[in-house]
């Protein structure tokens, strides 16, 4: 155990903040600390870091905080660096052990590597060391800081809100660096999708309590859900039992003779262990679907070489949105995501090309202009204005479901944050149940509960949405398709967005497998339209064409491989024979030789003079050096490039052996298994898709 606080107790101003909690860090373990706004996470953060003390508790048996070693902890703080007159590169090596300061020590040259690596995946310039603190702004002063605590590596390093004053991209590798960081850290952070992918264990923060959760975020999340329905489910049922025993003991106690069935009563609900309420929900999830009040057609719109931009085009790009898709669009800004959402809601005429709606097509759009709303009535008033036919159960039940409850209800319009009149817009808007969503960043300014709500709502809407967000949580959570804007084009990827960044991440390393997954496989079950390869257009290829081609692929690299194998068996046997072929001659030339020697008479078709002799050799060399020279064919329509020599080099990338002997009955293996490859091949081709067919002869 590295750390571990045991019925701790932190207050202050006279109130609890932390009430008897236990808090242990394991190993290197990666801890996220979720709970709502001033709710003590930075409290327990300075108290992991010794800022802060437990109060004085005389029933706590020992002492309330354990190390397993004199721990090194380092503590990331939402402010400024204080010393603004140093140079980056004095401040990132202060407290350094001096053998890392050393010109051209091995500990040096590791650390400048470690140092460059991480200052440049920060997004700044190397150029940049030499500079001062003053010349960056807040933000980057945050990030130097963190620069520093990741080159030191303390034992435990505490993150308040990392990735603040970061963009996705830095983000991202912040993400991939903390997956191998070798010590512990504990992470407060907003960033549900950051805590996802770095978190190994997480701690909820409610009501002065901590309870530790195994698993990143989302798993967090269906572990909260599963328990709070347990703890509801008991709660009522043992209300349920309560009512029953009062109500028995209601109507025999003026009975003398359940006088003691009275007392059995009593005594039951007196030791009964109570049950405290639980804590309402603070997220509501939808259970049912959300319909939209009219179907619409199949196609919701259709883009055709659409140019979108004010005085000059952005892009250009193609596209037909089915109904009930949901596309989260992504991208740099400036790249064109809101102006591509204002051409499609009517808003913003196109430069160029068309952008149709289609039949029976009710279009509902949100943006932040949207959430300006101004009003002296209560939020309950403003809302049954809009719809007047509902009652006011039926209005406080709705506002509820979207956390606006009790005395929420009755709060003033203009008194609402500017995320709380999002949430009441979106309300209004999902309420009005249209059959196409255009979102412009719907959860801007919101906490992680709304955000989860509307997640919720989102997913149960029947209907198509199209929107952008910067949330990458929410863009997984809600949208099963994505449209990239980068470098000018849109590029359409029809899974979600975390198997767009799994091969996003993969084809950057060159490691994209040839073969399919099993998830991949079930995915192109429900494959209905991808990008074409020529700009601007999106063209729609059946789950069968898809297959089609991946089978195809791997029958042809069986049949590759079995060609080579086959290839490699004959010329082996082949080389096997010519060498046979020149030892039987050179055999007999040396047989000649020594009769010569010897001055024996050799009967007149065996002797001959020297130049006869010599003539042969020459001869027979010749033969040689153009038999391996040749082509030889191989049966079955397999050509081998003959490469044996005179001397008897053999080919660099043999598959068998020289020692090796090659007998018939392997080489009819080979041949069989590549004629096998060949019509398992030809099979598959005769498979290939009606459409994939006209396009071959249209092609050809």
């Amino acid at each position: 155990m590295l750390y571990e606080i045991r019925d701790g107790t932190v207050s202050a101003g006279g109130r609890e903040i932390l009430s008897h909690i236990d808090f242990e860090i394991r190993g290197n373990e990666k801890i996220g600390i979720v709970g709502k706004n001033g709710a003590g996470k930075t409290t327990l953060l300075r108290l992991i870091a010794g800022e802060l003390t437990l109060d004085r508790d005389d029933k706590r048996q020992g002492p309330g905080i354990r190390t397993a070693r004199r721990a090194v902890v380092g503590f990331l703080r939402q402010t400024r660096e204080e010393d603004q007159e140093r140079t980056v590169a004095e401040l990132l090596e202060m407290g350094l052990p001096e053998m890392e300061l050393e010109p051209f020590s091995r500990e040096r040259y590791l650390f400048e590597t470690e140092y460059d690596r991480i200052f440049t995946g920060f997004g700044f310039r190397k150029e940049d060391k030499t500079k001062k603190i003053s010349s960056f702004s807040g933000g980057e002063q945050t990030k130097i800081v963190l620069i520093r605590l990741l080159l030191q590596k303390p034992d435990i390093l505490l993150l308040d809100e990392p990735t603040n004053h970061l963009d996705i991209k830095t983000v991202v590798w912040l993400e991939e660096y903390m997956k191998t960081y070798p010590k512990a850290v504990v992470f407060v952070s907003h960033d549900r999708f950051f805590l996802d992918q770095v978190t190994s264990v997480i701690y909820e923060l409610r009501g002065g309590k901590l309870k530790r959760y195994p698993g990143n975020y989302t798993r967090y999340r269906e572990q909260r859900q599963k328990e709070a329905a347990r703890i509801r489910k008991a709660y009522e049922e043992q209300q349920q039992e309560v009512e029953r025993l009062e109500a028995l003991i209601e109507r025999f106690r003026h009975k003398p003779r359940k006088a003691s069935f009275i007392r059995s009563r009593k005594t039951i609900l007196e030791r009964m262990e109570r049950m405290e309420k639980p804590l309402e929900d603070e997220i509501h999830i939808f259970t049912g679907d959300i319909e939209p009040q009219i179907p619409g057609n199949k196609w919701v719109m259709e883009a055709k070489e659409l140019q979108i931009g004010y005085e000059k085009p952005l892009l250009s790009l193609s596209l037909r949105i089915r109904n009930g898709q949901k596309i989260g669009i992504i991208g740099e800004n400036g790249t064109g995501k809101t102006t591509f959402l204002r051409t499609a809601a009517g808003l913003l005429s196109p430069l160029a090309g068309s952008c149709i709606l289609g039949e029976r097509t009710v279009t509902g759009y949100f943006d932040q202009n949207s959430a300006e709303i101004s009003s002296t009535k209560t939020v309950a008033e403003h809302y049954h204005e809009l719809f007047p036919v509902l009652t006011d159960k039926e209005v406080r039940q709705t506002l509820g479901a979207y956390l606006f409850r009790g005395k929420d209800a009755g709060t003033r319009v203009d008194s609402l944050s500017g995320g709380e009149k999002a949430r009441l817009v979106l309300c209004e808007l999902l309420s009005a149940r249209p059959n196409f969503l255009i979102l412009d960043e719907p959860t801007n300014h919101m906490d992680i509960q709304a955000k989860e709500t509307l997640e919720s709502a989102f997913s149960a809407f029947r209907g198509t949405i199209l929107f952008v967000s910067h949330d990458r949580y929410f863009i997984r959570q809600v949208a099963d398709s994505v449209l990239v804007f980068e470098n000018g084009e849109a590029h359409y990827y029809p899974f979600g967005y975390e198997h767009y960044l799994e091969r996003r991440r993969k084809s950057a390393q060159g490691s994209v497998p040839g073969l399919i997954r099993a998830e991949d496989k079930a995915l192109l079950e429900e494959f209905r339209s991808v990008p074409e390869k020529e700009k601007h257009r999106l063209r729609e290829i059946s789950t069968e064409e898809s297959w089609y081609d991946w089978r195809i692929s791997l029958a042809e690299e069986q049949m590759q491989q079995a060609r080579e194998k086959a290839a490699a068996l004959l010329e082996k046997g082949e080389r096997e024979r010519e060498k046979d072929y020149l030892q039987t001659i050179i055999r007999g030339r040396k047989e000649n030789s020594t009769a010569v020697r010897s001055g024996g008479r050799e009967p007149a078709e065996k002797a001959g003079t020297a130049e006869e002799t010599a003539g042969a050799e020459e001869a027979v060399t010749a033969e040689a050096a153009a038999a391996s020279e040749e082509t030889i064919p191989v049966e079955g329509t397999i050509p081998v490039e003959e490469t044996i020599t005179v001397d008897g080099t053999v080919p660099a990338e043999e598959m068998i052996t020289s020692g090796e002997q090659v007998t018939a009955a392997e080489t009819d293996l080979a041949l069989e298994a590549w004629t096998q490859a060949c019509l398992a091949w030809w099979e598959i081709r005769q498979e290939r898709p009606l459409c994939a067919r006209e396009e071959g002869e249209k092609n050809a």
